[in-house]
């Protein structure tokens, strides 16, 4: 399997998908530890998550996947939402909760 449809694999098979540097215990840089927080604040509760520093491949291919360059990379429903900005801004603003409980229904 190449990278780009493992990439799309875990992003499919999932309705919230993180990739993250390091784990939801474990986050290895402030960045992932935010956004987990925001996720986990805002219902989140079994989401997927992806350590990109255990897979350099996903690592070096998901920005041309994405179009984002950095990390972490959160996806919801197949969708890019965006980095650790983005997910707080959506968290402050309710938002972010709000697309967590659409992902319960679908």
């Amino acid at each position: 399997m190449q990278v780009s449809e493992r990439i799309q694999s875990e992003i499919e098979g999932h309705p919230v998908v993180l990739f993250m540097k390091g784990t939801p215990q474990f986050p290895m840089c402030g960045f992932s530890s935010r956004t987990v927080q925001a996720l986990k604040q805002a219902g989140a509760d079994g989401f997927h998550t992806v350590n990109v520093l255990e897979e350099p491949e996903i690592r070096a291919n998901l920005p041309r996947y994405s179009n984002w360059p950095t990390f972490p990379q959160l996806f919801i429903n197949g969708e890019l939402i965006g980095g650790c900005d983005i997910t707080l801004e959506l968290f402050e603003s309710g938002e972010l909760a709000r697309m967590l409980a659409e992902v319960g229904k679908a």
